[in-house]
């Protein structure tokens, strides 16, 4: 890796663990509560099933980041967990629509969920492991793109193939499932082919290092930090908190949307369930459309101010909804919403790690996953409950644009997450294509 230059041949290769991960999650969530439903008639009990992979993930996302931390061995500290975890979700994957009894089907899904969430954030780690660290909002841009492809293959693809192995055989089940195996270990082939560790975690070189020091101007406090890579300041800490609760708290809002809006159509705007999903498709497609830019843009700007940019126009723009119950203009709005939650989601990761210090990107980047799994076990029975005492769907947007607001509030008062040398400009980043 170049120095002020983005390899995209590198990032996009390393992205395939994300890719791995997104077409797993995406075929588990729409096809899993439909299997249940063949053994369980309560859709609470379902929805608690279907919280597990969020519970492992506030507990096991850390644990596993810290142990890449301090893993050594010729493989290096992340690919290990990918190695071993990644061909047993495949199998168990494979497995899932094939269970006769609801004990049988619980077993693999545990197993499955499991072990997702021990090679997940060694995976997501790799890329500010092999990224210097004023580009990895451009390149965490690169890595959501990938597994927004990957989310598509999953939802439309997979969509057909169950459509037409339903026609052939009359169960559907199987086909998306072993479609997701395939596409997971041929993910996992181009990582073990073309992807290399390095020994250690980014160092710039020591040029590289005298002018950044150079540029950024560090406190005696920041010199101190920076040296000992294990330690934060006062105020570093208090600005990774409010990071961290930032991410808690916009992450509330974007779930309970994506968790509720199909219910909201349908109840709200009188929409079929088939037309609901593919409205809420657009927020997605958009999001995807605008992931690289918006790590541009953020690396060019700053993260906390793209953020700040992302939130607001969230807010503003769902503002609107809590008074009008109109189908074009709720599909304008969340085609307009993607363009800002990709500010949000796409500079946030980056902020967290770069308070890490090379040495505890895992552990960090399981902090940012207990925050953000926190907020989808939380949102949806905080927005249940509250749909219950109101009585309608329309409350929805209200309780985004507060999650949203709070969230706000978190992030102007952080002061650190952004690389001094982030004034690296898109042809820069762009030279690396000729790497």
């Amino acid at each position: 890796m170049k120095e002020n230059k983005l390899n995209v041949k590198t990032t996009l290769l390393l992205s395939f663990g994300f890719f791995a991960s997104s077409i797993a999650w995406t075929v588990y969530n729409a096809y899993v509560p439909q299997i249940l439903a063949g053994f369980i008639s309560s859709t609470t009990l379902i929805g608690l099933v279907m919280t597990i992979d969020n519970i492992f993930g506030v507990i096991f996302h850390p644990l596993f980041g810290s142990l890449s931390d301090k893993t050594r061995t010729r493989f290096g500290r992340r690919m290990p967990y990918i190695f071993i975890g990644l061909p047993i979700c495949a199998a168990a994957f494979t497995l899932i629509p094939h269970m006769n009894t609801l004990l049988s089907l619980m077993i693999i899904l545990i197993i499955f969920t499991f072990v997702m969430s021990a090679w997940r954030t060694p995976a997501v780690s790799l890329m500010p492991d092999l990224t210097p660290g004023p580009l990895r909002s451009q390149a965490n841009g690169i890595v959501n793109l990938m597994g927004g492809v990957g989310a598509v293959l999953a939802l439309f693809v997979g969509g057909i193939l169950f459509n037409v192995w339903l026609h052939k055989t009359g169960n559907g089940f199987p086909i998306p499932f072993l479609m997701s195996s395939i596409l997971m270990l041929l993910a996992l082939a181009v990582l073990a082919l073309f992807v290399r560790e390095p020994k250690h975690a980014y160092e710039p070189s020591p040029a590289a290092k005298a002018r950044e020091d150079k540029d950024s101007s560090p406190s005696p406090a920041a010199e101190k930090s920076a040296k000992a890579d294990t330690k934060l300041t006062r105020d570093e800490k208090k600005s990774l908190l409010l990071i961290l609760f930032g991410i808690f708290f916009w992450f509330t809002g974007y779930n309970a949307i994506e968790t509720f809006f199909t219910l909201y159509a349908t109840n709200t705007l009188g929409m079929r369930p088939g037309d609901a999903s593919m409205t809420l498709s657009i927020f997605s497609l958009t999001f995807l459309a605008f992931a690289v830019p918006a790590g541009f843009i953020g690396a060019k700007i700053g993260r906390r101010r793209a953020i700040l940019i992302g939130l607001s126009g969230l807010t503003l723009l769902f503002l609107p909804l809590i008074f009008i119950a109109n189908v074009w203009i709720t599909r304008s709005v969340l085609f307009f919403g993607g363009f800002f939650w990709a500010f949000v989601n796409i500079n946030s990761l980056p902020m967290v790690v770069r308070l890490s210090g090379e040495a505890k990107i895992g552990t960090y980047i399981g902090y940012y996953y207990f925050f953000s799994f926190s907020s989808q076990i939380v949102s949806p029975i905080l927005f249940g409950f509250i749909r219950d005492m109101v009585g309608h769907y329309k409350v929805l947007f209200l309780y985004a644009c507060i999650a949203f607001a709070v969230a706000m509030v978190c992030l102007f008062f952080v002061k650190h997450g952004e690389d001094k040398s982030d004034k690296t400009t898109a042809i820069q980043v762009l030279d690396g294509l000729d790497d």
